[in-house]
Order: structure tokens, then sequence, then C-alpha cells
């Protein structure tokens, strides 16, 4: 056979240039290497099965990459519908794609399963890892795949969508796309079929591959995410490269759990969500509002002191504004259905930012003004599917820290640093202190967005550039911009290490458009330009930004959040009025204190006390009196005893002052 060149990259050790032989397949090139699960050829992930052409660029695929462990998910999703369907002949496929940390398959089955239901498609799944089965790759035409699929309506609808049916619905990308379709046979050792499905993979090379996994719970789900659609049977799933990523993964969910915000709630008694409320509109109760308030009161104090003015709108408006700034065209699944009011359309406000530019545009505006900044607690309100609502994280009615800047284009690069670094201290004042950008660009072939390439092209560089320079990871969110322009997310790891995205950055060059508000100020030769504007959210939303603290905390506040900061604990009720002369004490300097003088044993106070996580107990009996001292218990269970009243009164004031954690 004659000699082909490929060239061998590799993401530290740069790139190789290799004769090998025609016919050549990439996992020849991996053979040492048994953590290659897959190639990139030319950008492209393919099977190791795929057989080199000539001038290839080929990069290797780890198992514990992301890439990798996508393709581990979606391996093991298969080998899930494989044993679903040997145990559960009568089971309709619907899809099955890697997600976050696992993955999943949807099936159309007569009854729900329950969790003995689980034991046996796992145990089975172990068995068909074991036989090793190969995922065997084929190309085939709509017309045979729809004679070979005919028991499955699901795969015959997705093949009737094709091209549009990963926006259709979720997940369809990883089965149809632009092009031909394809078919993943699961074969045994003997050549002969187990198994198919629809897919375009890649996948691993054989069922053994697959190193670790375990089936994590069964729900309902509306075929394609539509709930006038029917409701399927979606099993979820989890796979790691080694058993000890598989035990760390499950460790992880265990203290998620511990730490669900949820829970949590209802245990401090912070919030609540009535079902005679609605669903995704959460009430705060007395101590929840004291952690709402302190939020408030920061973000309002700091943006004033980043040159912001404090504005105001309503929660409603007519129709028509939402047409004018895009929303209704573009985001209008989003909406609430409009209200009529005196033979009017009105409209719950999604955003703010179109009653914003209506305050620009209130007068005439000189370059002098610019960057003019405009602040408000701005209430809006978002029509979620009730599948996606989430406690605090996804709600359908919260308040924004929101903001928006007014800005030359020539300014647009320090107002979007200046921003940055508001939203990197911010965060770091709340104890999050672990994060990374993500930069979210449009995509040029969907038609969700507005304005030409040249203006995108620019927004864009502005984002990156001032991204870049500020050192942090930057990770690319192709086509997830808004579309009015691009945005920069902050996205931060909690305690645990879990990603949340918090503050957004957007640039917008849309909306001031003579097309939308026509926004104008006098430049400084005389002539009418426009502005550039620039969305930004620190906290994202109160109620979602308060979700994500109390998991990163598990609920043990840092004192100056605490909703009780203090408890005077009396080892006997002679010593309570003791305690409440250092309590007026503290209270006069802002402190949140409570007197313990109930019935309860002073053990059960001080339990009590570390189960509403308060930060710091003092105790008081005949010793502290005679010498005016306090005895300091921590959440920890750790204790300080004999400490001076007043030391004790500046060791809790300087806490809250400097946002310690205790």
């Amino acid at each position: 056979m004659s000699d082909i060149q490929i060239v061998l990259t590799a993401p530290d050790s740069g790139a190789e240039a290799r004769a090998v032989e025609k016919g050549t397949k990439a996992w020849q090139l991996f053979a040492e290497s048994p953590d290659i699960i897959a190639a990139r050829v030319g950008g492209e992930l393919k099977d190791l099965a795929y057989e080199l052409t000539d001038g290839d660029q080929v990069e290797g695929v780890a198992i514990d990459s992301p890439d990798g462990r996508d393709i581990l998910r979606h391996s093991t999703a298969h080998v899930m519908a494989q044993a679903v369907q040997e145990l559960f002949p009568e089971a309709r496929l619907g899809i099955g794609p890697p997600i976050t940390d696992g993955f999943y398959y949807d099936f159309d089955v007569p009854e729900p399963f329950v969790p003995e239901d689980l034991d046996k498609i796992e145990s089975r799944m172990r068995k068909i890892v074991k036989e090793g089965q190969k995922f065997d790759r084929r190309e085939i035409s709509d017309d045979d795949a729809r004679s070979e699929l005919a028991d499955e309506p699901y795969k015959l609808e997705l093949i009737g969508l094709k091209s549009s049916a990963s926006d259709a619905a979720e997940g369809a990308s990883v089965e149809v796309g632009a092009g031909g379709l394809t078919i993943y046979d699961n074969l045994k050792r003997d050549g002969s079929l187990a198994w198919k499905d629809l897919c375009r993979g890649p996948h691993l090379p054989t069922t053994k591959r697959i190193p670790a996994f375990k089936l994590m719970r069964s729900a309902a789900a509306y075929w394609r995410g539509d709930e006038k659609n029917k409701q399927l049977q979606r099993i979820y799933g989890t796979a790691w490269e080694t058993k000890e990523a598989l035990d760390a993964h499950l460790h992880r969910i265990e203290e998620a759990q511990r730490r669900d915000h949820r829970r949590l709630g209802t245990e401090l008694d912070l919030y609540s969500f009535p079902d005679e409320i609605g669903s995704g509109l959460p009430v705060f109760h007395p101590r929840g509002g004291v952690i709402k308030r302190e939020m408030e009161d920061y973000v309002r104090r700091r943006h004033i002191e980043e040159g912001f003015e404090y504005v105001g709108t309503p929660h409603i408006a007519k129709e028509a504004l939402f047409h004018t700034s895009g929303h209704l065209p573009y985001y209008g699944e989003g909406m609430f259905p409009a209200l009529d009011v005196d033979g009017s359309d009105y409209r719950l406000k999604a955003m703010n930012c179109p009653m914003h530019n209506l305050i620009f545009r209130s007068r005439g505006r000189s370059y002098r003004e610019l960057p003019l900044r405009l602040f408000e607690f701005g209430h809006v309100y978002r029509h979620e599917k009730s599948g996606v609502v989430h406690g605090l994280t996804r709600v359908r009615g919260f308040a924004q820290d929101d903001s928006h800047s007014y800005v030359t284009p020539e300014q647009a690069p320090d107002e979007i640093r200046h921003l940055l670094n508001f939203v990197l201290s911010l965060l770091r004042d709340f104890g999050l202190d672990d994060f990374y950008l993500e930069l979210s660009t449009r995509d040029a072939s969907k038609d969700k967005f507005i304005g030409s390439d040249e203006d995108w092209a620019v927004a864009t560089k502005v984002l990156e550039d001032v991204c870049v320079e500020s050192g942090l990871e930057l990770v690319p969110d192709p086509g997830g911009a808004a579309y009015y322009g691009p945005k920069v997310s902050v996205q931060a790891r909690d305690a645990i290490g879990r990603t949340w995205q918090m503050s957004t950055i957007q640039y917008d060059f849309n909306q001031p458009s003579p097309e939308r508000f026509n926004l104008e100020y006098v430049a400084a030769d005389g002539s009418r330009q426009q502005p550039v504007m620039i969305h930004s959210a620190k906290f994202g939303s109160i109620e979602r930004f308060m979700g994500v603290l109390v998991e990163h905390y598990a609920g043990a506040f840092p004192p100056w959040l605490a909703p009780v900061q203090v408890v005077g604990i009396p080892v006997a009720e002679r010593h309570a009025d003791y305690l409440y002369e250092l309590a007026a004490r503290l209270k006069a300097k802002g402190i949140r204190v409570e007197v313990d003088d109930s019935d309860e044993r002073m053990q059960k106070k001080i339990r009590n006390a570390q189960t509403q996580k308060v930060p710091f107990m003092v105790i008081a009996g005949d010793n502290d009196i005679e010498a005016g001292a306090v005895s300091f218990r921590y959440r920890s269970g750790e204790q300080e005893n004999g400490i001076a009243l007043d030391d004790a009164i500046a060791r809790i004031v300087e806490a809250v002052e400097t946002r310690v954690q205790v």
C-alpha cells in the first residue's frame, strides 16, 4: 500500500508530521494510549475506527476530557437503552444525549419505571458492558432508516424533522442534523446484531471501554420538551472514566443534597413557595428578608459608589414597547401573555432595558453626560415552563440589580472594564472567589440575531479584549448571545466546585438604533451620534444569587449576612438580664442579636442556635457576670471562656464589618 501523510497533533506538545499506510485507522495511532477513546480530525470528532486520509490533522481524545466524557456518557446511554428494550420489549425510544455530569434516555413505556426497574436495568447494562459489544457506524438513506426503524415512531419523527430537529427537540442533535443519517449497531463478538440506534456519534470502540456508571433516577418528561406532547419516562444516569471519579461525583451529589437551598430555606425559615401564589413565585420570611435587605443595601450603595443613578420603572407596559425593543419578536415565548387594560394590550415586563431607554430619551443628551449609568431593582417576570422552575434558582418573578450604561463607542472598552472589576469585587465580597469568564457570541447561521456582521464583530472584539486583559480563563460560548449583542458572563464555582452563571455584561448596538429607540447624544462637533448601551446585572437576580449563597455556605452565612448574628444563652434564668444588657449594647452597634430566655436547658439552647447556624453564641453564668465577661461559642462547637464584654463586642462588630467567615 502507498503511504499517506497525516499531522498528529497534541494540545501540549505541538504537531508531528507522519507517514502511515493507506487504510490506517485512527485507533492504530493510539494503540499504546488506552485513555484515548476517539479522535479529533480537522476539528471534528470521529470514532477510532475512522480511516485516515491524506492531509488529516489528528488529535487523540482522552476519556477524561470534556469531549471524552460526553462520548463515554452517550455510549453508556446507548447501553442503557439496549438494556431497557431487552427487559421491556414494548419500550419505544426517544432521545438519549449526554448532559452535564451524566446522560439520560427517554422511553415510551406503558407504566412508569420504579426503583426496582432501575436495579434490573443497571444489572443488564453490566452484562452488556462485559460482553464487549462493538459500536459500529454505518451510513443510511432516509428511506432505509424509516424502514429499519418502522417500529420507533419518535425516531421516524426526528427523521422527518432532520436538519431542524436539533432546534425542535433538546438533545436531538446527537441523532440527526444537516446531512445524511447514520445508525450505530451494537455488534456481539460473533458479528451478530445485538441492538441499534439512530445516532450521529462518535462512540467508544466497544462497551467494555465503559469503566464506571450508575443509574440515578427516573422522571416524567414531555416528548421534545413540549407539554402538549405525550409524557415519556426519562432515566438519568452518570458515567465516569474511573470508579474513583464516579465515587467522587456521588459524594458531590450527597453534599449538594445536604446544601439544597430549598430544604435549608425551610429549616432556617428563610423563604417558601406557597401554591396559593403560584409556581416560581417565592415569598421571603423575616429571616430571609434580612439577607435580602443586606444584599439590596450592599448593591445599592456599591452602584452609587460606582457612578450609577438610581431609577424606578413599573412592572407592566404597553405591548408596543416590547415590539420596539425586539423582545416580543425575539423573546416572546419567555414573556407572559398580554393583559387587556382599557382595550389595550399590556405585558408584564421581562426586561428593564426598554424603560431605561425611555428615560435616556426623555430629553436631549450631550456627550458630556456620558457615560450615563442608570440602575434599579427592577422586578421582572419570565414565563418559565413548569418543568424548569427550581426553588430560587429558576423562578418566574424576580428582582434584577439591573443597570444600563450609555456610552460613546470610544468609551465602551473602559466601561466594560469598569463593570467587570465591579462584578468581580462584588462576588469576592460575598465569598465567591473562584471564577472564569464565558463569552457568548452569535451563530451567523441562525436568524434569531439582529444587526450587521460589522457591528457584531466590533462588539465581540471589545468584550473579548477586556476579558483577555483580565487574565481570567475565557471560555467561548458560540451561539449563546442575546439577540441584540454579545455578552460576557462570570461563571463562579461554589464551595463544592459546581459552576453557576452569575453576573452578565452585554454590549448592545441594536436597541439604541434608529430602528429601535433612536437614542442620540450631541457629540463635541455638534453632530448627533448613537450611543452604545451596555447591560449589566451584578447579582443577576437577587433570588437566584441568594439560592446560590445558601448552597455555597450550606446555610452557615458569614456574620454580616446571617439573619441572627448573635444569640445570648443564659446558664440559668438569673443570668438573662445580664445578657439583655449586652444585647442592648450590640443592637446599638447595628448587630442583630437575640437572647434565648426560654425554659429549655442550656445545652438544648446551644443545639438550637447551632441548628439555626447562628455565627456567635455568647453564654453567661455566675463566674462570667462576676468577671464582666462571657463565654464565646462558635458554630463549629469551639468555645472560648472569659472574654471581656468590650472585647466580645469588638470581635463581633469587626467580623461583621470585615465580612469574614467564622
